[in-house]
């Protein structure tokens, strides 16, 4: 079997899911005005890239699933408005932003690798 099968093993899954737990691990410590304004819409934008890769992994035809790969790329855009104003209300530091800053920019080519490839391997 193609390891490239196994969701666990696509990287653009990894590197999402990934950063979602870290801006949890980061948003879970905001004072509860923050996490209630910011935070939650930060975390749910941010772990909506992992959730909408997977939904469309799971997917049987191949314009569902770069669908939802497609709505994973858009929520890369609104993570990195979250990010950035997490930053300029001093709710990230410099390295975290930066670091999410990071990841965010290379999922979209990660994205676009999913999307090609299903683009290739599936007829339909």
């Amino acid at each position: 079997m193609d390891k490239f099968l196994e969701l666990k093993n696509v990287s653009s899954y990894k590197l999402a899911f990934h950063l979602s737990n870290y801006v949890w691990n980061i948003v879970i410590k905001f004072g509860w005005f923050e996490k209630q304004t910011v935070g939650s819409q930060f975390v749910r934008a941010i772990d909506s890239i992992s959730a909408n890769i997977a939904e469309g992994f799971g997917r049987y035809t191949k314009k569902d699933k770069i669908k939802f790969y497609r709505y994973a790329s858009g929520s890369v855009k609104e993570a990195l408005d979250w990010n950035q104003k997490s930053k300029v209300r001093k709710l990230v530091n410099e390295e975290q932003y930066l670091f999410i800053l990071k990841e965010l920019n290379n999922l979209p080519r990660e994205i676009n690798n999913l999307i090609n490839f299903t683009n290739q391997r599936l007829k339909e």
